[in-house]
């Protein structure tokens, strides 16, 4: 039977651990991991895929950061745009070739997607999520000032650990993909949408209560495997699976009494998310993003390995969230 699947994937299927990010290292990466995902179309599926940008958008900020002096910088939000744009088309087009090799001729399109947050999420009052590279107070200082004459709001550095000075910005929750009804459409139509790259664009409105009031930019990170249950919530898909470089969730991970999950229920879940099993910047938010989807009266949501996309969905790999 065919099904509507969002698929998120992570860092892993564009750059690898140790590589230098050239775009030819990341091409490569993005041409294995989609021959794994066209497996998915190839079964029947309307597939929804979604994505990081963690390397890419450090990237881009280092670059705008290294010719501040003369050219004026861009806000992250712009730097999250760009990275979509960019990722979509490595992923719209090994995806396309690939499927041609299968005899498959199935489009995909690169939807630059807007994700709505809340000016009333406490992240706001208290930035803290580090982004880019570390920098002296001096160098912080004169980027801080390179935006402040330009205007740019939300533009703070802090020093981090006594490693040096870093960007911190706020994380706060999604609520929305505005535009997650072409995105449904889209798969409907039978185009496969690359999509909530990134965790989307971040923009908030007048009046979050009523979805009321023009879209405004917010200079924030939102976690793509939370951003990613959100879409996949609102256009009703049958199947979330969140690919990642480990094989299954595991409790107690790196100590002599570790174990692999092969499923998990919400309650179970919850409990390890509160007893701090899963990493903040790693796990945790996939385990989260799963529970949510299950939470909202889905069977089950899927995290695995990106190489065995397939098999997880058949119910032979990754650990399964279940009510």
């Amino acid at each position: 039977m065919s099904k509507t699947v969002v698929v998120a994937l992570g860092g892993n299927a564009l750059l690898k651990k140790g590589e230098k990010g050239t775009v030819y290292e990341q091409f490569e990466n993005t041409r294995k991991s989609c021959v794994q995902l066209v497996k998915i179309v190839q079964a029947g599926h309307k597939l929804v895929l979604t994505h990081g940008n963690g390397p890419q958008v450090g990237a881009i900020m280092l670059q705008n950061e290294a010719s501040a002096h003369v050219s004026p910088p861009m806000p992250l939000g712009i730097c999250v745009t760009e990275s979509q744009g960019f990722i979509g088309y490595m992923v719209q087009q090994c995806m396309s070739n690939a499927m041609e090799k299968m005899n498959m001729r199935v489009p995909v399109v690169t939807l630059i997607t807007q994700t709505l947050v809340d000016d009333n999420d406490p992240s706001f009052a208290n930035p803290t999520k580090p982004i880019g590279q570390f920098y002296t107070e001096e160098k912080a200082k004169e980027l801080m000032k390179i935006r402040e004459d330009l205007g740019v709001k939300d533009f703070v550095m802090k020093e981090d650990s006594g490693r040096g000075w870093r960007r911190v910005v706020a994380s706060p929750d999604p609520k929305s993909i505005i535009e997650h009804k072409i995105i449904r459409k889209l798969a409907d139509d039978g185009i496969i949408p690359v999509c909530v790259g990134g965790g989307g664009s971040a923009v908030a409105r007048t009046s979050i209560e009523d979805r009321k009031g023009p879209l405004d930019g917010r200079e924030v990170v939102i976690d793509k495997d939370l951003a990613s249950s959100v879409l996949a919530r609102e256009i009703n898909a049958d199947e979330f699976v969140i690919l990642t470089d480990v094989e299954k969730v595991a409790i107690n991970f790196g100590k002599p009494n570790q174990q692999f999950l092969d499923k998990m229920t919400v309650a179970e879940a919850r409990k390890y998310l509160a007893e701090g099993q899963f990493g903040k910047g790693s796990m945790a938010p996939k385990v989260e993003a799963a529970v949510r989807f299950v939470e909202s009266g889905k069977p089950r949501a899927i995290i695995a390995s990106l190489e065995k996309a397939m098999q997880a969905l058949d119910g032979k790999a990754g650990t399964v969230i279940v009510p």
